[in-house]
């Protein structure tokens, strides 16, 4: 792609700064090795994750790449007789999920093209290399007074940002350092502020700005040029390394961890917070403060890439402050990574991890005092305090700054403008990835929680307790429909009953299924349970239309009249009939 060509319509624009984690799902043993399948995540979505397939051999050559940063990762060993046993094979599994748990975790390493080209080969692998020099070349054509020197490979930690040595043809002694970087996530601007914005940057002239010599843009793109510091960055003097040294050898495991002399600590601390002070109050926003954007220029601190927020590229701490939703503004974003780098200062190295709950010994207690404001667990949960309320705090208050560069940078209206619109659409961004990032954090703990030892305990014991409660409460159930049967057979008792001595009514005989007996003349023996005289008493009750009506006997009535069996039924024994009575 050549420089000025406008990238292609629909081109997707990768936050590379979002981490990639790795999980081995499966293994499969084909001939003569083992495939290992990976699942890769970008981020928290679980949408947004990919499968590839790597052998062992595929590790190795990984782990020899990243040597050059020389630590000592753990890769499992070879092995060349049995490495196809079912036991080897998980039990390297396991070492293998170690090793991506490593790279994914360490944050210069996450960062780097080989590990993600390693994990996500679909969206990194072009050689961006190759892309920047055919766009420089492009540039040459037209700027004929320029001419490379060398490629500065790998010197950053940005994957689509390059660097090259220059010359002027007619200074052949002079160097100069080339930067071509690629659009981000975040570029808002229009194409034609932005390329307007680039071309401002040469004019901005500030005792703590490193200044820019040369710088152009397209849609797609920006070139900017500027003097070669044999002296290096600011963190090339925390990790004494060579400038020219790839960013894995210079930063990954240092050789002496030293922090600076405290002067140096509150010199440089407060240079860096002017500048950023101005940035502020301009309405420029910056955002990519760290110890390899400072530039040392003598006894001064120059702020180097002010085009980063014009070019829209994430931050090299934003895998940090995107978990605090109190840090959702550039000022504060600022002031946040203003604390990684005084820490850096301090202690020769960055922190394990943010926030940082205890500080080691200090040179200074005010020191500790600014760390605290901007890297603590409270800081972080509450919100970071401002640039001018840090230049008053006793660190750096009493720092006398001697210069005589008056600070100049003109924008115009119209630019300041688009500069806020811009600024508001990236820190929107910002707040909605800290949201879905606050509500994921909030569900698997909820599912950590829930799926604990001492919960499932919990859980089990409820259940023991309610199923209890159901028993006891069927068997009450059961117990009171009991007795409700038990009282409607007593209240039938009470009623009239139909006795072995009481004359039966044909109908009644025939409900009882003694008719034929009583024809013929056996001697029948009522036994009078509730249900059958309940139910005898009511059908013969039933059967006489006057009865409930009045009291009175009514004359002609079988029921009504004092009449026994025999009178019912003739053929009935009349001795029968008598001992019955006599009972």
């Amino acid at each position: 792609m050549a420089f000025m060509e406008k990238p292609p319509a629909g081109k997707v624009l990768l936050d590379d700064t979002v981490p990639l984690t790795a999980a081995i799902e499966a293994s499969q043993s084909l001939q003569s090795h083992t495939e290992y399948i990976i699942r890769v995540q970008r981020g928290i979505s679980v949408e947004n994750s990919w499968q590839i397939v790597r052998r062992y051999s595929d590790f190795d050559l990984l782990n020899n790449s990243l040597q050059i940063a020389g630590l000592s990762l753990p890769l499992p060993p070879k092995k060349l007789i049995g490495n196809m046993d079912r036991e080897f094979i998980a039990e390297r599994q396991k070492g293998l999920q170690n090793y991506l748990n490593v790279i994914t975790t360490n944050h210069i390493l996450s960062n780097c093209e080989l590990v993600k080209k390693f994990l996500d080969p679909n969206n990194y692998s072009a050689s961006y290399t190759e892309i920047a020099l055919q766009q420089v070349s492009m540039f040459f054509r037209s700027e004929p007074k320029w001419e490379v020197v060398e490629p500065l490979k790998d010197i950053g930690w940005r994957i689509r940002k390059k660097y090259f040595l220059m010359k002027i043809k007619n200074q052949p002694k002079e160097r100069l350092v080339l930067s071509w970087a690629d659009l981000g996530p975040d570029k808002y601007l229009s194409d034609k502020d932005f390329q307007y914005l680039i071309k401002l940057l040469p004019s901005c002239l500030h005792p703590y700005i490193y200044r820019v010599t040369f710088a152009t843009a397209n849609e797609s793109s920006a070139l900017l040029i500027r003097m070669f510091n044999e002296k290096g960055t600011l963190k090339d003097l925390i990790y004494k390394a060579k400038p020219k040294d790839p960013f894995l050898r210079k930063y990954c495991n240092p050789k002496k961890i030293q922090g600076l002399e405290l002067q140096q600590i509150k010199t440089y601390g407060r240079q860096i917070l002017e500048v950023l002070k101005f940035l502020h109050d301009k309405g420029f926003p910056y955002g990519h403060l760290h110890a390899s954007n400072v530039m040392l220029e003598g006894d001064a601190c120059r702020l180097l890439d002010l085009e980063n927020s014009l070019l829209g590229l994430p931050s090299f701490y934003r895998s940090y402050f995107s978990q605090f939703r109190k840090i959702n503004t550039l000022e504060s974003v600022d002031v946040h990574c203003f604390g990684h780098l005084l820490y850096e200062m301090t202690y020769g190295r960055p922190p394990d991890s943010v926030p940082v709950d205890s500080f080691p010994p200090a040179p200074s207690m005010a020191v500790v005092a600014v760390l605290e404001s901007t890297l603590s667990c409270e800081a972080c949960k509450n919100g970071m305090p401002t640039v001018s309320r840090l230049l008053q705090m006793p660190l750096f208050s009493d720092v006398l700054l001697t210069t005589s560069e008056k600070p100049q940078f003109k924008i115009p209206t119209k630019l300041k403008e688009a500069l806020r619109i811009a600024k508001e659409c990236i820190e929107k961004r910002l707040i909605e990835e800290q949201k879905q990032i606050h509500q994921h954090r909030r569900l698997t703990r909820a599912q950590s929680h829930h799926g604990s030892e001492e919960e499932r305990k919990k859980r089990k014991i409820l259940a023991r307790k309610k199923s209890k409660r159901s028993a006891v409460e069927n068997n009450e159930e059961h117990s009171a429909k009991y007795s409700n049967s038990n009282n409607s057979a007593g209240s039938g008792a009470s009623s009239p009953l139909t006795s072995p001595s009481s004359p039966t009514p044909p109908s009644t005989a025939a409900a009882l299924g003694l008719g034929k007996d009583v024809k013929e003349g056996k001697d029948v023996h009522v036994t009078p349970t509730s249900s059958t005289c309940a139910s005898a008493t009511s059908s013969s009750l039933a059967s006489c239309e006057h009865r409930g009506a009045h009291t009175a006997s009514a004359p002609g009535c079988e029921w009504c009249e004092p009449r026994g069996l025999t009178q019912l039924h003739p053929e009935f024994p009349k001795r029968n009939f008598e001992e019955s009575r006599n009972l």
